[in-house]
C-alpha cells in the first residue's frame, strides 16, 4: 500500500473542495483532493449560476476571481412575475449589493487551474474511500486506483463529496439526524445557445407552474419549468419545451424569447436536507455533504462556500494561532447560517411552485403573497436580503 501524509485530506474535487484547498494553500496548509469521478465529469456538471458577494470574495480571496470579473454579468435585481404581471426586486437600492451571474461549471474550471498553477494535488478515480479514526487524533483515508491501494495519514478531513458521497456517512447514526423534505416536483432545465430574454433573470409564477429564465453568458441561456417528480427528459422533445415555457412566463417576454436546439436538457428534483452535527471528531462535512436546498433562490453553491470559509477560518486558527475555537464552533456557526438558507428556499419555492394538493385557498394566499411582495419595501429588502446573501 502506498502511504502519504498532508495535513488536510479533501474528500471530492468540486468547488468547495477545490475553494477549500485553494484558500489552505494561500497560507501554506498542505492538502491532497480526492475525488471518485474524472475532472472531465466535474466540469460536465451543469449547475446555478447565482454567486452571492460573499462567495465572490471568498473566490478573490483564493486568487481566482480575474475572468469571473471579466466575464461575469452583475445583477442588480431580479424579476418576479405571475400571470402577465411583472415588478423588479433591486438588490442594491435595497441592500447597496448585487449578485453575480457565473456559472458553476465556470468557477470549477478556475479553480481547477489556478489548483494546477500552484503544484496542487488531485486524485481522480479514487474509489472505496474510506475514512478510518475521525474521532482520534490521528485520521487517515485509504482508497483505490485501478489495482493499487493508497493511504494518506492526516490532520484533518474535510468531506466535500456531495449527498451521496461516504463522508456523511462516516459518521455513525447513532451521532447525527437527518432533516428532509422532498417536494413533489422537479425542475426540467435546458441550457441552450441562445441570447438570454431579458438582462435580468425572471422567476414566474404560473397558473401552470413554476418557471424560470436564466443564463449563463450572452449568448447562453439556461430556461427551467416545474414539472412532475416522475417525468422524464425524453417526455419533452425541444418544441414542447419552448411552447411550454411561453405559456408560463409573460406574454411581452415568451414574443421576446429566442428559441433553439438545447445543448443539455435534464431533470433536478428538488429536496430539502440538513444533518446535524456538521462535524464529527476530525472529520468535517461542507456543501451538498451536509444540506440540500431546492434551486429556487440559488443557494447551493453558495450555502457550500459560507461552510467553506467557516471551515477555513477553523483551520487557519488551528495552524496560525494553535487555536482551536474556530473548529470546535464550526458546524454551530455553519449550521445558523445554512437553516436561514434553507428557509429563504423553502419560502421561495413555497410561493413560486404549484403544488398537487394545492387548494383554491392555497393558491390565493400564493397571489396576495406575491402582491404583498410587489408593494410592500420591507418585503422585497426582506427578500433582497436573502437573496444577495446573509453575512458571514
Amino acid at each position: 500500500m502506498k502511504r502519504e501524509r498532508t495535513q488536510v485530506c479533501i474528500i471530492g474535487g468540486g468547488p468547495s473542495g477545490l475553494l477549500l484547498a485553494q484558500l489552505l494553500h494561500t497560507i501554506g496548509v498542505d492538502s491532497v483532493v480526492l475525488e471518485q469521478r474524472s475532472r472531465e465529469h466535474v466540469l460536465s456538471r451543469i449547475r446555478a449560476g447565482v454567486l452571492e458577494q460573499g462567495t465572490v470574495s471568498l473566490l478573490h480571496q483564493a486568487g481566482v476571481g480575474a475572468r469571473m470579473d471579466a466575464e461575469g454579468f452583475t445583477h442588480d435585481g431580479t424579476l418576479i412575475s405571475q400571470g402577465d404581471e411583472m415588478f423588479r426586486i433591486d438588490f442594491t437600492a435595497l441592500t447597496g449589493t448585487p449578485v453575480m451571474i457565473y456559472g458553476q461549471t465556470e468557477v470549477t474550471r478556475d479553480l481547477y487551474e489556478a489548483w494546477d498553477a500552484c503544484g496542487g494535488r488531485t486524485q481522480f478515480h479514487a474509489e472505496n474511500v474510506t475514512i478510518h479514526d475521525a474521532d482520534t487524533s490521528a485520521p487517515h483515508v485509504t482508497y483505490r486506483v485501478g489495482d493499487a491501494q493508497h493511504r494518506i495519514d492526516c490532520d484533518f478531513v474535510a468531506g466535500c463529496d456531495g449527498f451521496h458521497g461516504i463522508s456523511r456517512k462516516s459518521i455513525p447514526e447513532d451521532r447525527r439526524r437527518e432533516y428532509e423534505k422532498v417536494y413533489p416536483f422537479g425542475w426540467l432545465g435546458v441550457l441552450s445557445e441562445t441570447p438570454p430574454v431579458n438582462d435580468e433573470l425572471i422567476y414566474t409564477n404560473s397558473d401552470r407552474g413554476f418557471a424560470l429564465c436564466s443564463m449563463r453568458n450572452a449568448q447562453l441561456s439556461r430556461y427551467y419549468i416545474q414539472c412532475s417528480a416522475h417525468d422524464r427528459v425524453e417526455n419533452w422533445p425541444d418544441d414542447e419545451f419552448w411552447a411550454e415555457l411561453k405559456r408560463r412566463i409573460p406574454a411581452q417576454t415568451a414574443e421576446a424569447l429566442v428559441t433553439g436546439p438545447s445543448v443539455e436538457k435534464s431533470i433536478a428534483p428538488l429536496r430539502s436536507f440538513v444533518t446535524e452535527p456538521m462535524r464529527w471528531g476530525r472529520l468535517f462535512l461542507c456543501g451538498d455533504a451536509a444540506h440540500i436546498v431546492p434551486p429556487t433562490g440559488a443557494k447551493g453553491l453558495n450555502t457550500a462556500a459560507s461552510d467553506v470559509h467557516y471551515l477555513f477560518e477553523g483551520l487557519r486558527q488551528h495552524y496560525q494561532d494553535a487555536d482551536d475555537e474556530g473548529l470546535d464552533c464550526y458546524s454551530e456557526r455553519a449550521l445558523t447560517r445554512v437553516w436561514k438558507a434553507e428557509r429563504f428556499s423553502w419560502w421561495l419555492s413555497s410561493l413560486m411552485h404549484r403544488f398537487p394538493d394545492q387548494s383554491e385557498f392555497d393558491r390565493k394566499m400564493q397571489i396576495a403573497e406575491l402582491d404583498f411582495l410587489r408593494t410592500n419595501e420591507a418585503a422585497q429588502k426582506a427578500m433582497a436580503q436573502n437573496y444577495v446573501g446573509l453575512p458571514y
